[in-house]
Formats: structure tokens, C-alpha cells, sequence
């Protein structure tokens, strides 16, 4: 279980190894081009349900911390499912890998 750190004042984010290095891909691409963006991730229980949402934009810290010492292999289906999530109105939004793959080959 890795952790995403935003800004200062957050608490780290925690998000399986995986699933971070994917946003990751995302993220460094869009920052990188200057873009800002919302990113939607659902809350544990333990954090009291529902969903937080964060403003994205290249001026904030952002820090990737991974539990595995190990590089992640990237799915390009599944970035490409992140990244047309994050160009829309709705911003980016953590999707399952094995619900974007599905949507993917559906098409």
C-alpha cells in the first residue's frame, strides 16, 4: 500500500502500489503539460466513507511514496481509460483496471 502526498497540510492518501502507479503515469503527464485537474478518489471506512475530491495543479507538491521496492508494470488500456477520465468535465477518477479493460474491449 503506497501513499499520495498533496500539499502540505493533507494527510497522505493511501492507495495500492498498482493503482498509484498508474495515476502517477496520469498525473506526471498532465502536470507535466501544464493542466489542471480534479482527481475523485473514494474514502475507506476507517476514513468514514464516501469521497474527497482534490484541485490538481502543477504549483503543489505532489509525492508518490510506493510500499514495493519493485517498478509496476504499466496497463496502457487502463492509463488510457484514466487519462480520458481526467480530460473530461468530471476530472479523474480512480476506475478499477479490470472495469476499464472490460469498457475497453466492449468498444
Amino acid at each position: 500500500m503506497g501513499t499520495l502526498s498533496y500539499g502540505p497540510s493533507l494527510k497522505p492518501i493511501a492507495i495500492e502500489d498498482r493503482d498509484l502507479a498508474h495515476l502517477q503515469a496520469v498525473m506526471i503527464a498532465k502536470l507535466r503539460r501544464g493542466e489542471c485537474f480534479s482527481f475523485t478518489w473514494a474514502r475507506s471506512a476507517e476514513f468514514g466513507s464516501g469521497h474527497s475530491v482534490l484541485w490538481m495543479h502543477p504549483a503543489m507538491h505532489l509525492e508518490f511514496t510506493f510500499h514495493g521496492s519493485k517498478r509496476v508494470p504499466l496497463n496502457r488500456v487502463w492509463i488510457e481509460a484514466l487519462m480520458d477520465r481526467a480530460n473530461g468535465s468530471g476530472g479523474l477518477e480512480l476506475v478499477a483496471e479490470k472495469t476499464a479493460v472490460a469498457r475497453a474491449e466492449a468498444r
